[in-house]
């Protein structure tokens, strides 16, 4: 396994279990500031809208994070006595089924791996289908590159070599991007710079409880 892939994953890991931390030592002590002062001086008042604005932020990291223990976030390859478990194991999954030697297999490599921590909600795998014979013939795959999107286990729909893409190799990841939206790539969740402002609000928040 890469240790740096390792590393980071962990430093995420610790990353959300910090932020979880700082609020709920935010309803702690609002919990207990009440309790002190029934009255408080409209200084030391937090803006409600912008507490629960944080709290949904908050929930929308624990669950980048819960998503990515699940190997969403990154675009990884697999085997083909793994597939089943990837696809079924998330609620959406997009899936490239590559050749190694096609050139036209790497352009969407490329793309793909742009878009996958973009996209936290859905997991990117891709599989060498002269590997995975049993699934290129149970999906009747019959060009490459040719991208599988899952839902529930399920294939409901697909991408056929460059048709959807104006049958040119140099579209721009954009452009897949707004296809694969058009069919249900899953909602973005909070980027690690999106994660870093969640951070920041927190500690101001508790910053303005303490008075």
């Amino acid at each position: 396994m890469d240790p740096d892939a390792v590393k980071s994953t962990l430093s995420n890991l610790a990353f959300g279990n910090v932020i979880a931390a700082a609020a709920r030592d935010i309803q702690k002590e609002m919990v207990a500031k009440d309790k002190a002062q029934a009255a408080p001086a409209s200084h030391d008042e937090v803006d409600l809208d912008e507490l629960m604005d944080l709290s949904v932020q908050q929930k929308e990291v624990e669950k980048r994070e819960v998503l990515k223990r699940q190997g969403h976030g990154e675009y990884r390859e697999v085997i083909e006595g793994d597939f089943l478990g990837e696809v079924t194991g998330s609620e959406k999954v997009i899936c490239h089924f590559y050749h190694r030697e096609f050139y036209r297999c790497k352009i969407m490599d490329k793309h793909l791996k742009a878009l996958a921590p973009v996209y936290v909600g859905t997991k990117f795998i891709k599989l060498d289908a002269e590997n995975a014979p049993f699934f290129v013939a149970k999906l009747a795959i019959k060009t490459l590159p040719c991208v599988i999107l899952f839902k529930k286990g399920i294939a409901v729909d697909r991408l056929v070599g460059f048709q959807d893409l104006g049958s040119k190799d140099d579209f721009s990841t954009r452009a897949l991007e707004n296809i694969l939206k058009m069919k249900g790539i899953h909602k973005k969740y909070l980027s690690v710079l999106d994660i870093f402002f969640v951070m920041t609000n927190v500690l101001t928040t508790k910053n303005k409880l303490k008075g």
